[in-house]
């Protein structure tokens, strides 16, 4: 019973993480551009304003996809309360591993909008 009680609140790590992280970048991107926090990739660090679009666009991609994951994983989670320790660590381990994939494909519609939204040196089409 214990199992299954680690492997839910372990897998709302990550969604909520997601929530929050999206909401601080959302609404508080950092001031200036650095190598240590924030969305960074080449295309975002060009200048103030494709960092500012990146932080903005991931920050609510963040925030949407974060509950999504976090209703998903509680429902799939729940029908195994009463199952067998190792079916829960699978379960567990599956979750985990679907919110990691999430959290790295959110950088593919990132990078796209910054490209639809930017020329290449920067500035706005």
């Amino acid at each position: 019973m214990w199992v299954w009680w680690f492997m839910f609140f372990s897998n709302l790590i990550i969604p909520v993480i997601l929530i929050v992280s999206g909401r601080i970048m959302w609404k508080h991107c950092p001031k200036e551009i650095n190598n240590a926090i924030g969305y960074r990739t080449k295309r975002s660090m060009k200048n103030e304003n494709t960092w500012k679009f990146a932080h903005d666009y991931c920050g609510r991609l963040w925030w949407k996809l974060g509950w999504i994951t976090l209703i998903i994983s509680v429902l799939v989670q729940i029908p195994f309360y009463n199952s067998s320790d190792t079916m829960t660590g699978i379960v567990g381990v599956i979750i985990c591993t679907l919110q990691c994939i999430v959290l790295i494909i959110s950088i593919f519609p990132t990078e796209k909008a910054l490209k639809k939204t930017f020329h290449e040196d920067g500035t706005y089409k």
